[in-house]
């Protein structure tokens, strides 16, 4: 889901600067046939201490990108990274680096906020869990995941059932969202309509509004055997 910039300290300018951006990603027309190209980053960009990964290998393949022609690069700005040291505790500055990085070489950012824990899924390099202060409220109150019909839990994404209780230390699941991305806001103001010129928004289990359903971790499912809905959490029981 692309969504439009964050309400916030801009005027009306900024505001129809950044709306251009996006909405050229989608135009097209007889005058231009090019179409824009942005090439997903590793999950792993930026590490779990918060610090860019790897920062020369990064950009000369930054500097590789522009030669052959990208718009820009598309980056997991993780939950479980920034969010890592406490409520409201905001680490940022592994993605000011990259996003400066970005800047230098005339490129764009497609930046997506990811609230999923990173590993598990086929083709993942990296582990990257939820904050460990979510977790311990998932340990104190495991009906805040998703559950299966046998009672096993998905601690990766916080259930959709709960997005309006209170169970992370006072605040509900849509107000930490709300918090972080506010907080993604004041910090990158200035890159905003400029650098960053679209924002992605993860729903669910690897991002995805829906319920996961094939468990791979804890030998629940194997390739390419059938799912189930992982929806008997007490909150949002189908049976």
């Amino acid at each position: 889901m692309s969504v439009s910039p964050f309400e916030g300290e801009y005027n009306d300018g900024q505001k129809e600067k950044f709306h251009a951006l996006s909405s050229g990603h989608h135009q097209t027309g007889t005058n231009n046939s090019n179409v824009p190209i942005y090439v997903m980053l590793p999950l792993d960009t930026v590490t779990i201490s918060g610090q860019l990964n790897k920062p020369k290998a990064l950009n000369a393949s930054l500097m590789a990108l522009k030669t052959a022609g990208m718009e820009g690069v598309m980056v997991d700005v993780w939950w479980g990274l920034v969010e890592k040291d406490g409520p409201l505790k905001y680490n940022w500055e592994g993605y000011v680096e990259l996003v400066n990085m970005v800047q230098k070489h005339g490129l764009k950012l497609q930046a997506v906020m990811s609230f999923h824990q990173c590993g598990g899924n086929v083709g993942d390099s990296c582990s990257i869990p939820l904050p460990p202060w979510v977790l311990q409220e998932i340990s104190r109150n495991p009906d805040l995941v998703y559950t299966d019909r046998s009672g096993r839990r998905n601690p990766k994404y916080i259930s959709l059932g709960c997005d309006a209780v209170p169970m992370l230390r006072g605040r509900t699941p849509i107000q930490v969202y709300a918090d972080y991305m506010r907080s993604f806001q004041q910090r990158f103001k200035n890159y905003l309509g400029d650098v960053i010129v679209e924002i992605q928004v993860g729903l669910g289990r690897c991002g995805e509004l829906r319920y996961p359903s094939y468990p791979e971790s804890n030998g629940t499912w194997r390739f390419p055997g059938i799912g189930e809905f992982q929806c008997y959490d007490k909150v949002i029981n189908c049976n």
